[in-house]
């Protein structure tokens, strides 16, 4: 209690450099009261605290082996598919256990027929309907080819010749009514016959004149055109018959080929082992929770059931993320890890195209990688490995954790513990794996690198933001600049001169830089003290808070020194001060500062930068000393 007494005292006198006279008397009774208990650790409360505890690694050489570690599984590179061979959507009934070993001729699956039953019945109806219509059908062929011979031999020559047996009476009547007519007429000129019997006759001759004609013409017609119209007629009949026949044949074939087919595919419901071996399921989709083959399950035609691997021929199947699929090609050494073991491989093939990426994988693009292994007895399909592929080699190299380095915009840096605290290096780094990195330039071999530097180097969180700081002071510096040139143009115009060539626009310009630079700093200083609570470990926050929480408040002496000193100390823990804030404590004892009026100093790097930016050191921005 007495300790922390003191050091709240101490920090409060840091903190409010203005206090009057009575804060002194308080200060001075408070001193009398404890200075035989706090006489001790006086020295130590007011040196700063330095954090010593750095997790360290030394820098090594060696050789580096660059690899991508990826999860995979064992399969064969030979499969023997057996596939399902029955059309339609089928239910599996009865299925062997994955990873049995069975002879050839074993049983292996089995698929509901009852649907397949049904179908066999009703294309066998179907089939002998069909073959009925085609048989009738080929008889009305053979019909209509007889027909038309029958036409041609038959029945033309019978029409024919009653035609022509119909002319020859008609001609015989016709030369009968002649000599009738002649034997009237001679005795109509004797007196025996009357006018009216000869004209009698005369009329029976033009009938059978006109017979005579009818006849002819009626034969003629039967030569010419009623033949060639029926011979026609019989052909087209006969065309059409043939066509139907065909049509009939075809329906019947068809018909029968379904049932037969329905027969063949009733066979294929029982599924044997074509050899003895290993029967294993076929991979599931990447987004199932069980395989597709089980007691149960639906399958269709042509779908993969189940396989039977050639143990000889194995090979393991990663997937290798796109950041580094450009430095796999095949051929590269690969060392896979299985069930204990560790064997030698190298890479066979690479996809050229990535394979399909979902919500099943989580949208990560990975290339199917194919490794080659050599035959080892005990492999089987489906067990799990791990596989590196090393990807390069670098022998005799200086080494050091990756999380030694950090990369800035003005390059990669890292910290060595050295007596008097961490030193910043500049290194150039080269390859480097998931652990370590080569380091070209910049670090000697057995010197102690500080890890993860951002969460205990103040130095290392300043290298971070400095992108930032050093852009809004190089606008601020541009800007100054412009005015100085528009002043001194303004001046070699005939201007009045002002004292050490400095208008009073110029210096109230400066007035407010200034200003906006202490606004800026103070709004960054949040920023720095939420990085350092996100980088801190996890026990040192717990610290950190437990200090705060068991701190006296006090009231600051000022808003200014409220603002100031209140986001330095929340970023850290207590009782730890940096060197910048005991020398402004030690100024303020000496020098108050005005109201309006905050005081920084910049860091050295800073300070050189903007020396050289602008050539002179007084013309360089302060920046907050964190």
């Amino acid at each position: 209690m007495i300790e922390e007494l003191q050091v709240e005292d101490k920090r409060s006198d840091f903190a409010s450099p203005k206090s009057g006279w009575r804060s002194g008397i308080i200060f001075l009774l408070g001193l009398c009261l404890i200075a035989a208990a706090a006489g001790a650790l006086l020295p130590r409360a007011i040196e700063p605290e330095v954090n010593t505890d750095y997790l360290t690694s030394k820098v090594m050489r060696g050789n580096l082996a660059v690899t991508v570690t990826e999860q995979g599984t064992l399969e064969s590179s030979n499969n023997t598919e057996i596939k399902c061979k029955v059309r339609g959507q089928n239910t599996v009934i009865e299925v062997v256990e994955g990873g049995a070993q069975v002879e050839k001729g074993e049983v292996l699956l089995r698929l509901d027929t009852l649907q397949l039953d049904e179908s066999i019945a009703e294309r066998t109806k179907y089939a002998y309907w069909s073959l009925s219509a085609a048989y009738r059908s080929q008889a009305d062929v053979a019909r209509s080819e007889i027909a038309i011979e029958e036409y041609e031999k038959g029945r033309f020559k019978a029409q024919l010749m009653t035609l022509e047996k119909q002319l020859a009476v008609a001609k015989s009547t016709l030369t009968s009514a002649q000599n009738q007519l002649e034997h009237t007429q001679r005795m109509f000129v004797r007196g025996f016959r009357s006018e009216l019997q000869v004209e009698a006759q005369k009329f029976q001759v033009k009938q059978a004149t006109l017979e005579v004609d009818l006849k002819n013409t009626e034969i003629d017609v039967l030569n010419k055109y009623t033949k060639e119209e029926e011979v026609e007629t019989l052909r087209g009949n006969l065309k059409a018959t043939i066509a139907r026949h065909q049509a009939d044949h075809e329906r019947a074939y068809a018909d029968v080929h379904r049932r037969d087919r329905a027969l063949e595919e009733r066979k294929h419901c029982v599924i044997r082992a074509p050899r003895d071996g290993l029967v294993i399921y076929p991979s599931a989709a990447a987004w199932k929770n069980a395989p597709d083959i089980e007691e149960g399950a639906t399958v269709h035609k042509e779908q993969i059931l189940l396989l039977m691997p050639d143990l000889t021929q194995m090979q393991v199947k990663v997937g290798v993320h796109e950041s580094v699929v450009d430095r796999v090609h095949k051929g590269l050494k690969a060392i896979v890890t299985f069930a204990g073991r560790r064997v030698e491989a190298e890479v066979s093939s690479v996809a050229t195209v990535t394979s399909p990426a979902g919500w099943w994988t989580g949208n990560v693009v990975k290339y199917d990688t194919i490794i080659k292994l050599p035959y080892e007895k005990g492999l089987k399909p489906g067990m799990s490995a791990e596989v590196q592929i090393v990807m390069a080699t670098h022998s005799d190299v200086l080494m050091v954790p990756v999380a030694a380095v950090i990369e800035t915009m003005e390059g990669a840096f890292c910290w060595v513990k050295t007596e008097s605290g961490p030193e910043r290096r500049s290194v150039e780094t080269g390859d480097s794996n998931d652990v370590f990195i080569v380091i070209e330039n910049g670090v000697e071999e057995d010197e102690d690198v500080i890890l993860n530097p951002l969460a205990f180097v103040q130095e290392a969180q300043l290298e971070v933001l400095r992108p930032s700081d050093k852009t809004r002071m190089n606008e601020i510096r541009n800007k100054k600049k412009e005015e100085q040139a528009e002043a001194t143009q303004s001046q070699s115009s005939g201007d009045e001169p002002h004292e050490e060539g400095v208008t009073p626009e110029t210096k109230e310009t400066s007035g407010q830089q200034s200003k906006e630079e202490q606004e800026d700093s103070r709004q960054r200083l949040p920023a720095l003290d939420e990085l350092r609570r996100i980088l801190l470990p996890e026990h040192q926050r717990d610290e950190q808070v437990g200090d705060s929480e068991n701190r006296p408040s006090k009231a600051p002496s000022s808003d200014e020194d409220s603002s100031e000193s209140t986001p330095l100390k929340a970023g850290r823990p207590a009782g730890e001060q940096t060197d910048t804030e005991l020398k402004s404590s030690e100024t303020d004892d000496k020098i108050e500062p005005e109201a309006d009026t905050e005081v920084f100093e910049e860091p050295a790097t800073l300070a050189g930068e903007n020396a050289d930016d602008d050539g002179s050191s007084d013309e360089a921005t302060e920046s907050p000393a964190l």
